[in-house]
């Protein structure tokens, strides 16, 4: 039960603020002719809640959630657990990992969306209060990011304290909204039945085909319960969902969908409209809340989801700030939270308001749906072995439906549907271009190392000077010198009495016990003072260096040594000139800036800045 309230803050908060907004695209006349009578509402209502029950209930909390990555979830971790099961069928691996990064690319526009859509809304309550107040809903939004967005640097434990409370406020309010407007029709109940959808889609085909493309707005934040599942745990969040989100989400639309049969002018403005105007005031700032929380959600989703595609080699070394010494998923990284914060203040400046805003979402809310669901198909065939029926039941009930989502939002490619694509496809061709060339490059980097087994032979039989300390060497490859460590004898000819060449290994799991992190190989000699360390670590675990070594002292003779004393020795490659058909001209060149913009290693790895030298050398890729 305590997880699952605190489940309520977290993992909720984009699909629980919905309500905001979903039922108010579906009417707006700017993008469809869905009408406020009788056959569209119930129509609309019934969509509505078949799609809730099929995709959020079904798919996700019942289905999706059984395939956790060591407890974890996500479509990277969805991604980690399949590359593990196929083993060497290399053109499903890589359709696999595609998949992934296009996955991930798309919660990018997810992540740029969302905060802008979210407040808005919230905001746009202050028109319905006093229509003169409608200038300040724009720079009112626009505040409340700037400090949202400010504010991550200092981390979201702060914040987070009030997530929970906050949120229960909200679905309780929801719900109590929703209910009297039921009682007063109880005839919306009836909407439950599929029977009305069909009519809806069968009587008005083209109408119900376009309205598709905003109902799935009640929907978005799905994803968040499995990306979030390593965080609380199945069980919690499933009980969450059925005991409180999903009860309250469902009063508050068939609420919402009653006072609009009975007053039709209220579908302009229909979640407002449900209170009473001494209430809407309250309403506005408990909606604010409950938008930053739903942003806060996408904004951390997103730091999470960079550094899971840094491990994995899809993206730069980045600077990641912990910001929390208990949990280890809250993280800060500075370039992605601004890159957003730019992101979203265009968004909101260019569509000014939610409605407008609505048609540039759907695309990469149904695009990571699609994603999802054909990964799970691929993980219940190879690892649970289900039978052909039983796939075909999920394509029937849940894969086909999102494929009518995702057309119906195509349809709005020229309205804003156009911007999630744009942002997927440069994180795309960023995350391509970088595998491509950092393979190249580390390629390159081996032949200028050399083999580790010959130089440390050469090393022995040369009898070269050992001077007095610890030097530790962070390397990347076993078999291979570091490029620092065969400078300082070729150049120096010199050893220090302790060489540590220290290799972080990121294994596609999400966590990697302490008991299992650390692995000691004393290169064919344990005498003579160079030793190699293995740390393995998950991607979502730290690469601390000093911490590693401080685990591995004193588990050999030659590790016996005070840590604090270790001095760091960094190797650096440049690029100096492309000449290989490995990259075209603009790929290298993309791939060259993006070398210029990596986060140091020294950072990367959290080594003392005054224990730390760094030594280069370029080489031509």
């Amino acid at each position: 039960m305590p997880l699952a309230f605190a489940a309520l803050g977290i993992v909720f908060g984009d699909i629980g603020t919905s309500p905001l907004y979903a039922l108010q695209t579906v009417f707006s006349i700017e993008h469809n002719t869905v009408a406020p009578t009788p056959l569209d509402v119930y129509g609309v209502i019934s969509l509505m809640f078949w799609s809730v029950m099929f995709v959020v209930s079904i798919k996700y909390v019942l289905l999706v959630m059984r395939a956790d990555n060591d407890g974890e979830g996500g479509i990277l971790a969805l991604v980690a657990l399949l590359r593990r099961c196929l083993g060497g069928q290399a053109r499903l691996l890589g359709a696999v990992t595609l998949m992934g990064i296009v996955g991930a690319a798309l919660f990018y526009g997810d992540s740029v969306i969302t905060p802008a859509i979210s407040v808005l809304s919230a905001m746009e309550g202050l028109e319905l209060v006093a229509p003169a107040a409608g200038h300040f809903v724009l720079p009112g939004a626009i505040a409340v990011l700037t400090c949202l967005f400010l504010i991550q640097r200092h981390g979201t434990h702060v914040v987070g304290r009030a997530f929970g409370p906050v949120m229960s406020l909200w679905f309780l309010t929801i719900a109590i909204l929703g209910i009297p407007k039921i009682v007063a029709h109880p005839q919306i109940l009836a909407a439950v039945s599929p029977h009305f959808a069909a009519q809806f889609v069968l009587g008005r085909p083209w109408v119900a085909f376009i309205a598709l493309g905003a109902i799935v707005l009640c929907i978005t934040g799905a994803e968040a319960l499995y990306a979030d599942m390593g965080h609380f745990g199945r069980r919690p969040i499933r009980l969450a969902w059925f005991a409180a989100v999903l009860p309250c989400l469902l009063l508050n639309y068939f609420g919402q969908g009653a006072m609009i049969l009975k007053e039709p002018a209220t579908a302009a403005s229909p979640f407002f409209s449900l209170a009473p105007e001494w209430a809407r005031i309250p309403l506005i700032v408990l909606a604010t809340a409950a938008t930053v929380i739903a942003s806060q959600a996408v904004i951390s989703g997103a730091f999470s989801v960079s550094r899971q595609a840094a491990r994995l080699g899809l993206m730069p070394r980045l600077r990641v700030t912990q910001t929390s010494r208990e949990e280890g998923g809250q993280i800060y990284i500075g370039a992605i939270n601004w890159l957003l914060f730019v992101g979203v203040l265009a968004l909101i400046v260019a569509f000014r308001s939610s409605e407008r805003l609505a048609t540039a979402y759907g695309l990469a809310v149904t695009g990571t749906l699609l994603l999802t669901t054909t990964l799970f198909l691929l993980a219940a065939r190879s690892l649970w072995h289900w039978s052909w029926w039983r796939l075909a039941l999920v394509i029937a009930f849940v894969g086909v439906g999102e494929l009518l989502f995702f057309a119906a939002n195509i349809t709005k490619f020229t309205s804003g549907g156009w911007i999630p694509l744009v942002i997927a496809g440069a994180l795309i061709t960023l995350m391509l271009t970088w595998e491509r060339g950092d393979q190249a490059r580390s390629a390159a980097k081996a032949r200028l190392e050399g083999p580790m087994d010959e130089f440390i032979g050469q090393v022995r039989d040369s009898g070269v000077i050992r001077l007095p300390g610890i030097a530790v060497f962070p390397h990347s490859d076993r078999n291979t010198v570091p490029l620092a460590l065969r400078d300082n004898v070729e150049f120096n000819h010199v050893l220090h009495e302790n060489t540590v060449i220290m290799r972080v290994i990121s294994e596609n799991v999400p966590h990697i016990r302490h008991v299992d992190r650390v692995f000691v190989d004393d290169l064919g000699d344990p005498d003579d003072g160079v030793v190699h360390i293995s740390y393995r670590v998950g991607f979502n675990d730290s690469q601390n260096i000093p911490k590693a070594l401080a685990e591995a002292v004193g588990m050999t003779e030659e590790l016996d040594f005070d840590p604090a004393e270790a001095k760091y020795f960094v190797s650096t490659l440049r690029i100096s000139d492309h000449r290989s058909g490995i990259l075209s001209a603009w790929q290298w060149a993309l791939f060259h800036w993006l070398t210029t913009v990596e986060a140091p290693r020294a950072a990367v790895f959290h080594l003392p800045p005054d224990r730390v030298a760094v030594l280069g050398a370029a080489v031509e890729l």
